[in-house]
């Protein structure tokens, strides 16, 4: 390891993060060089390919620390029985690249996460270190996202806080089964422990923040997790399942989902397939239905067929449409915001445009195509002044009328 140079150790852990989706900028508060102090700055376009949920593309260094770890995770290609190459930077080489990067314009802020050496202790304390490095000796006011490790001491996991903008720790699956066949060494109880006092200090510090202006800021970007699709057993519903509990216990900015790829010399306990990439693509949806369209957990999940899988040619909102179609048509002259937010193709801002204009004029069925991207999708499951989709919504053939005719990796329309 020692012999490889700077730019090989980059191409090695740059190419093994690539496995972490929890990678997104939303949320930070805003900080900048302008005036000639400090160096580096959370805002503003960049050239990556990590992107927050409004759209803005965030350019951010995504690497490891170290591809070598001491656990052995059947579905982690870095486990510690993988045959690949071995790579590891030291905290100051991280800064250095990182310092450079930045002054290129390549990136605004550092995506850092590590396997696991020596001890999880020790792991923590390189990590920590870089973001120290990195905020106190060079005034660094980009973004920093630090993967924390749940078996470390709380107070290393606190100092990764204190300098980064946001933290996470992986569940890495939904059910704790999954987590004890494949992941023997990790503690389901251990990473929710650990979950649970990092959204505490994130309270305190919000709390102290309120009371005195000099508090110290700690994760205002929050923390979020991974979970993988496909690697084990659970299907769709106990992925909606989970995620749902971990936002309302832990109050996490993303669940973020990772489709299982198979990985060199695998384990037989795996499956030989990578699952179809389309279902991690549902799954986000249904992520997007219970954060933003205002669906419980048990509505998303009643989506889902007998083998508890949303449908991968159809999105989850118009699989809950098809299945209760007597929620339907929804009158856009008069229907509540949360009745429009479920009406299959109509996202947050055309629901948004609906109820302005509904304000000045009855609408008709033009002035919703107006307010849509396609009318197409929404004709059935909506009335207006001048249409009724009379015995539509009974169809039989509803489903092939309204699917679309490519599947397309979109969310819900604008």
């Amino acid at each position: 390891m020692a012999q490889l140079d700077l730019q090989a150790k980059l191409a090695i852990l740059a190419d093994a993060a690539k496995y972490d989706a929890s990678c997104a900028s939303s949320g930070t508060s805003k900080r900048d060089s302008r005036g000639g102090k400090g160096v580096g700055s959370s805002e503003g376009m960049g050239i990556c390919h990590a992107y927050a949920p409004d759209g803005r593309c965030i350019s951010l260094l995504k690497i490891l620390l170290t591809n070598s770890c001491i656990f052995d995770c059947a579905y982690c290609i870095n486990r510690k029985s993988s045959n690949v190459r071995r790579a590891r930077f030291t905290a100051e080489e991280v800064v250095r690249l990182t310092l450079a990067f930045y002054k290129r314009n390549y990136i605004e802020g550092l995506f850092l996460s590590s396997g696991i050496i020596r001890s999880s202790n020790y792991t923590m304390e390189q990590i920590v270190e870089v973001a120290r490095s990195l905020r106190e000796d060079h005034d660094f006011r980009g973004y920093i996202h630090l993967k924390t490790i749940p078996d470390a001491d709380p107070e290393l996991v606190r100092q990764a806080g204190l300098h980064a903008d946001r933290v996470s720790i992986n569940v890495e699956l939904p059910t704790e089964a999954g987590l004890t066949d494949l992941a023997p060494e990790k503690d389901a109880a251990q990473i929710e422990g650990a979950m649970l006092d990092m959204k505490a200090s994130i309270a305190d510090a919000g709390d102290a923040s309120r009371r005195f202006r000099s508090a110290p800021k700690f994760a205002p970007a929050g923390q979020s997790t991974q979970m993988i699709v496909g690697a084990d057993s659970a299907n769709d519903s106990d992925i909606v399942g989970k995620a749902s509990k971990l936002y309302g216990k832990f109050n996490l900015r993303r669940v973020y989902y990772s489709a299982f790829s198979p990985i060199p010399d695998a384990s037989a306990v795996l499956p030989l397939k990578r699952p179809p990439l389309m279902r991690e693509h549902r799954i986000y949806q249904a992520d997007w239905l219970m954060r933003f369209y205002g669906f419980a957990p048990k509505e998303v999940q009643s989506a889902t067929d007998e083998q508890g899988m949303l449908p991968l040619d159809i999105d989850p909102k118009l699989a809950w449409a098809l299945k209760f179609r007597d929620s339907f048509p929804v009158d856009v002259n008069r229907a509540p915001k949360e009745m429009l937010l479920r009406v299959p193709g109509l996202g947050t801002k055309a629901v948004q445009r609906i109820l302005s204009s509904r304000q000045w004029r009855k609408l008709r069925l033009d002035d919703v195509a107006r307010l849509t991207l396609s009318i197409t999708k929404i004709r059935p499951f909506i009335s207006t002044a001048d249409w009724r989709p009379t015995l539509l919504t009974d169809r039989t053939d509803l489903r092939t009328l309204v699917a679309p005719k490519k599947q397309q990796l979109e969310l819900f329309a604008g």
